[in-house]
């Protein structure tokens, strides 16, 4: 098993052979299988876990149960490894990718569903069994029957997808070995989508139409894709030989109808016998056969008639001394014998017929193959002189590159003599630099002893507008002093004509005596006032000189710093 598991997944691109996959499935478990595929590098190369999923899908189906039980604690794997094929957008990357989900998903269905064999083969009781009877059970089933299905007609899509169909890719290898996968796949369709009609039916029988509308729509769309990859499958060479693909019907079933279900055929795939095994030995050559079909007839006449070439074939030396009655059963033996050999003769020609035709079809696949083979040799032709197209290309492309690298020298050098110039300019740069850093520093103190006279010059101004603030003052007294003199004129004035008054008035002269003293006290105390403001005035002048000399004396200094 072990052997044959290996010859089975490897790296070429060919299909798996049939009789591998025969001696693959156990009698018991699939231990032995996965102790063996997990030395095999799947994460590394796609064809080799293509073909772990075709053969693993076999399993599945054809295998013993155990399998199943056996491969469950795989599932986390295989779900990674899907996820890891995903981010591959060309090759089988896709491909294995799909298929892993659609094994993971099959693994799932028959874990819940343990009634469901692996090949889903079941009787309408069975089916009957497997939902208990229950209309939830059933309509719970269908929605994974319809989960099942999308993944097998997703892989069924992706596959033809990444055909090119336009040429005979089922006659070649690597075109089996895509297509090779499919027959599982349609046999698992044929069953689900027979299941899922009559699971509808039965649904419909017991629930509103409204209900189910969801199950229909879906039914609908994969109805239409089942049917068309079957059409397309039937009509490809690889499958004729192998399997008969069914016909689905040409409308959808009416489940709003339920004597429709009478009308319902379910789809049967059928295997011939001599494709279960497609890599036997080739049919024989009709002129071999013909050869041995008349050697066989030889040594039968010659078991009869006895040998040709002796001088007395009949014998009939030695039968002179028998009667007529002897003569007469020996010679209706003969004919009887002779009628016998000619049936076989006649079997053996139309047998001889059957090889004929089986051998101008095959040759009709071979002429088919060797025109494959032309239009590939055509294809490897044609890509032969775009390869030629392109190495020349490629030594234009080397010679300019050589020119670029001479320039590149040559560029280089000029690139160190420049560097050479860059660090001189560079020394230099750092000394103009530390210059620049040592004006800096003495532009700093210059503007701080700037800043300093500046705030002196304030200093200054204040004291001066203050000293212009006093001298003013000083002018507002001086004001107030001459007008107290002219009142002390006037006061004057009119002590003199009271004095006159008095003069010419001794009656009042008690009053005018004493009017006077006041006056001349009040003459006198504006008098010593007037004194006061004089002086203030005086040391006000002297002191203004003063700051007017010093402020010209400070600007001075500035101007000459």
């Amino acid at each position: 098993q072990t052997v044959s598991i290996n010859k089975a997944i490897n790296a070429q691109e060919v299909a798996v052979k049939e009789k591998h996959a025969r001696n693959i499935l156990p009698k018991k478990g699939a231990q032995t299988f996965w102790s063996v595929v997990n030395r095999l590098p799947l994460s590394g190369n796609a064809v080799l876990c293509w073909k772990f999923c075709h053969v693993f899908h076999k399993l599945l189906r054809d295998g013993h149960s155990n399998v199943l039980k056996d491969s469950v604690r795989y599932k986390n794997e295989l779900s990674d490894m899907s996820r890891m094929w995903g981010h591959l957008s060309e090759g089988y990357g896709q491909l294995c990718s799909i298929y892993l989900k659609l094994l993971r998903t099959k693994m799932e269905f028959h874990t819940k569903n343990p009634r469901f064999p692996g090949n889903l083969q079941m009787s309408d009781r069975q089916l009957d069994e497997a939902g208990e009877n229950d209309v939830n059970n059933f309509f719970q089933l269908t929605v994974e029957m319809f989960d099942y299905l999308e993944c097998e007609l997703n892989l069924f899509q992706t596959v033809f997808s990444s055909l090119d169909m336009s040429r005979s890719v089922s006659v070649t290898a690597a075109g089996q070995c895509r297509l090779a996968p499919l027959i599982q796949v349609v046999l698992d369709c044929s069953h689900l989508y027979d299941y899922t009609v009559k699971l509808l039916f039965k649904l419909h029988s017991c629930l509103p139409a409204d209900t189910l509308q969801g199950h229909r729509d879906r039914f609908l769309e994969q109805f239409r894709k089942l049917k068309d990859l079957f059409y397309r499958s039937s009509n490809l060479q690889y499958f004729k030989r192998l399997i008969q693909i069914p016909q689905l019907p040409e409308n959808p079933p009416n489940f709003l109808r339920a004597s429709a279900l009478s009308e319902h055929i379910s789809p049967v795939v059928v295997i011939p016998a001599e494709a279960s095994s497609p890599d036997s030995e080739p049919i024989t050559d009709l002129v071999e056969m013909d050869t041995a079909s008349q050697s066989l007839f030889d040594s039968k006449f010659d078991d009869v008639f006895g040998s040709c070439l002796s001088s007395d074939p009949f014998n009939f030396n030695s039968q002179n001394g028998m009667n007529k009655d002897d003569k007469d059963r020996l010679i209706e033996q003969l004919y009887g014998e002779i009628a016998a050999l000619k049936e076989e003769l006649e079997s053996f020609k139309a047998e001889s017929a059957r090889g004929m035709m089986q051998l101008r079809g095959r040759a009709s696949e071979l002429e088919a193959e060797l025109a494959e083979q032309q239009h590939l040799k055509q294809q490897a032709q044609d890509e032969s002189e775009f390869l030629r197209t392109e190495l020349e290309e490629l030594k234009k492309q080397r010679e300019d590159t050589e020119k670029a690298q001479r320039s590149l020298t040559e560029i280089e050098r000029r690139a160190q003599a420049n560097e050479q110039r860059y660090s001189k300019l560079k020394e230099k740069y750092s000394e103009l630099v530390q210059n620049h850093a040592d004006l800096l520093r003495k532009n700093a103190e210059v503007t701080k002893q700037v800043t300093a006279a500046r705030q002196a010059q304030g200093d200054v101004e204040r004291e001066k507008k203050e000293l212009e603030d006093s001298f003013q003052r000083s002018q507002e007294q001086a004001e107030v002093l001459d007008t107290l003199k002219r009142e002390l004129a006037a006061s004057r004035q009119e002590l003199q004509v009271l004095q006159g008054t008095l003069e010419s008035s001794t009656q009042a002269g008690a009053e005018q005596s004493t009017r006077i003293a006041g006056l001349e006290q009040e003459r006198d105390s504006l008098s010593r006032a007037a004194e006061r403001h004089g002086e203030e005035v005086a040391a006000l002048h002297a002191e203004l000189q003063q700051m007017r000399d010093r402020l010209g004396r400070e600007q001075e200094s500035s101007k000459m710093e």
